[in-house]
């Protein structure tokens, strides 16, 4: 059971969600909750469709996307059931937390249901104000104000021709606020952003270290302690005077002094700086003077502090990174867009384990541009004169992070990764379309050939970009931060989010903080209410753990990890089928057979057995029921909506009772790959 999916897989996730909302309303039953299956279906659809995707991941802001935006903009449903949805949220993510799917990164139960109570007061006026829904919602409501049955097509097109023709009643000023409102309204079904690799840190210790030794970050504190208490006095155009300038030049140690430059503005390193202390508050200007920032004090002592500000404040600095150029007067086409492109830059590079070549930077970054701009004239050559100038820029910039302490420049060949997707023959390969143009590939294969710049994230670096994506929604795994989760918890992120070498340091560190027992790892594998979940938490433990394949193999007469231990044994060559005894064969033909009904759904399931000769299918069906499969749970939805169903249909499947033989290998199809 994923809890995980990429946008461009929708056959799977709506497979995926079926057997939530069937687990869930099961679990609501048997706990006399409510569990309305459309606000249950909504509650997924909206963590599907968000930044990360991850469905069991929900902290207080989640709760209130839900309840106050994407019910109230999307969901039609009867009024009972609407104003029911705090209650069937509720019951979904304390469901979530029982079954071992909650991510231990999102907010505790105890908060999320806090915060349920507290948006549910909320969430009558978001829904009964009628600006708050979306142009669907609306002309849904529309069409069955009119009488017209959502499931008749031809009733829908020939309410399409009465709107056409003037003959549907909908109320037309309010269309027009909700089409004004909508232009303004970001989407809620948010682009899916880029997953990133699990990353680690150093000890904090190391960091604050790293901080306080930041060249820019005692060039800041020296420019603000020389300001002094008085202040300075500043040109008319507040411009630093020249001899202040060639001062404070020389005092900082950045080797402008002997300029000829009649102020600050002219002296590229001292302006920026000068910049920075104003935007990161450090110093302000006044009256024909810069002053010191009073409240700033505590931040001047702290330097871990500092150098935070310094990193937050960089990317509104646009105007003194960036060079003027002739094209564009006071701008450069890069200034323009800074502020987004340099984040961009940054997650780009973060968690890749090798240095980037900031020649692809430079091709990605002049590309953004020319969209953001509207640069794309061909015919214009000033547009193709603009991009020495961008590529100026971007380096300026990574060289103001790296003597910030973000970034690491250095030079030198870049990995191979960096050329992997640019050749001629990747999409005949991979079947993909290559990530840039022809010409822009061929570019870079030939730049590629030779040394260069490149630029890698230092640890500071690491951790800033991360808290920034962190606070934009994005999952960035920190190994480490599941060492004092459940183990259950733990091992579905690692499961499904890791790599198997930080997979393993997360596993080891959740060890070293419970005094080194596997046992409850174990256990956790076993109580695990889902097939597919619970292979991939078995495999990650024998992957990462010391002696992990002897330990699979201890597991093969388990209760209840039998048959998991039997078929992970044969998937990783360690068994062969004929090695297998009569009642490890059908152990392993029900696994496949459960597994498939996880992942594909009952109709996957009722496919597979229809192709076999009826003899065949009644004998595997009759086996999966009577195996003594310790997963019950699964085992009864295989008999209600495979073996009931394909008898109910008339499909040729005889039930026997008592166990049947054992088969040499499984059927067709049950080896599909498991996905994580």
């Amino acid at each position: 059971m994923r809890t995980h999916f990429e946008v461009e897989e929708p056959e799977e996730y709506e497979s995926a969600k079926e057997l939530l909302l069937r687990r869930c309303k099961n679990w609501a039953a048997d706990h006399g909750v409510r569990a309305d299956e459309g606000m249950i279906s909504a509650a997924l659809d909206s963590r599907h469709l968000s930044s990360d995707g991850r469905l069991g991941y929900w902290t207080p802001v989640e709760v209130r996307r839900l309840l106050l935006e994407w019910i109230p903009q999307l969901v039609v449903a009867d009024s009972d059931t609407l104003n029911a949805a705090p209650e069937s949220l509720l019951t979904l993510l304390r469901y979530l937390a029982a079954s071992g799917l909650r991510d231990p990164r999102g907010a505790s139960i105890a908060t999320l249901e806090k915060a349920v109570a507290e948006a549910a007061a909320d969430y009558p006026a978001a829904l009964a104000d009628p600006l708050q829904q979306g142009v669907g919602k609306f002309w849904t409501l529309a069409a069955l104000d009119n009488g017209v049955d959502l499931s008749d097509g031809e009733a829908l097109e020939r309410f399409q021709r009465d709107i056409d023709a003037g003959r549907a009643r909908y109320d037309g000023e309010l269309l027009d606020r909700l089409i004004e409102v909508s232009l303004t309204r970001a989407p809620l079904d948010q682009a899916r952003a880029y997953a990133q690799l699990p990353v680690g840190l150093p000890p904090r210790e190391e960091l604050a270290a790293a901080a306080a030794d930041s060249e820019t970050v005692r060039r800041l504190a020296a420019l603000t302690d020389w300001v002094g208490a008085d202040g300075r006095e500043l040109t008319a155009t507040g411009d630093l005077r020249p001899v202040d300038a060639r001062e404070l030049a020389k005092l900082l140690g950045i080797g402008e002094q002997a300029s000829k430059a009649r102020g600050s503005t002219e002296m590229p390193l001292l302006d920026l700086l000068f910049a920075w202390a104003k935007k990161a508050r450090l110093v302000r200007v006044s009256k024909g003077r810069v002053l010191r920032v009073a409240k700033a004090a505590p931040l001047l002592r702290d330097p871990e502090a500092l150098w935070r500000r310094a990193f937050e404040t960089f990317f509104d600095l646009g105007g003194a990174v960036c060079a003027p150029d002739v094209f564009w007067g006071r701008s450069s086409p890069m200034t323009l867009t800074f502020d987004e492109i340099l984040p961009d830059v940054l997650n780009t590079i973060y968690s890749i384990p090798h240095p980037t070549p900031v020649v692809r930077l430079q091709e990605t970054v002049w590309l953004a541009c020319q969209e953001y701009l509207w640069l794309d004239d061909e015919e214009d050559p000033s547009t193709e004169s603009l991009r020495p100038g961008v590529d100026r820029d971007l380096l300026r910039a990574l060289e103001a992070l790296a003597g910030l302490g973000a970034v690491e420049l250095s030079h030198g060949m870049a990995d191979e990764m960096f050329s992997a997707d640019l050749g001629d023959d990747f999409e005949a390969e991979y079947g993909e379309e290559r990530p840039l143009p022809a010409e822009v590939c061929a570019r870079l294969l030939t730049r590629l050939a030779e040394p260069g710049p490149l630029v890698r994230l230092t640890p500071l670096g690491v951790r800033a970009v991360r808290e920034r994506m962190l606070a934009g929604g994005r999952d960035v795994p920190l190994v480490g931060e599941l060492a004092d989760e459940a183990p259950a918890e733990m091992l579905g992120v690692v499961a499904q989010h890791y790599t198997l070498e930080t997979a393993k340091e997360e596993v080891e560190g959740w060890l070293a903080a419970h005094g080194g027992d596997v046992e409850p790892l174990l256990e956790a594998v076993r109580e695990c209410p889902f097939r597919i979940r619970s292979a991939a938490m078995l495999k990650i433990l024998v992957e990462t753990l010391p002696g992990g394949r002897s330990i699979l193999s201890g597991l093969r007469g388990d209760a209840k990890l039998g048959p998991l231990a039997v078929m992970t044994l044969v998937d990783e060559g360690i068994l062969r089928p004929e090695d297998l005894t009569d009642r490890e064969h059908l152990f392993l033909i029900t696994e496949g057979l459960l597994t498939l009904l996880e992942l594909g759904g009952p109709e996957a399931v009722r496919e597979q057995l229809a192709a076999l000769p009826p003899g065949q299918a009644s004998e595997i069906a009759a086996g999966v029921q009577n195996s003594g499969h310790p997963d019950r749970v699964a085992v009864e939805e295989f008999r209600t909506l495979v073996a009931e169903q394909m008898r109910n249909l008339g499909r040729p499947l005889r039930l026997v009772r008592g166990q049947a033989p054992g088969a040499r290998g499984r059927p067709s199809g049950h080896g599909k790959k498991r996905r994580r």
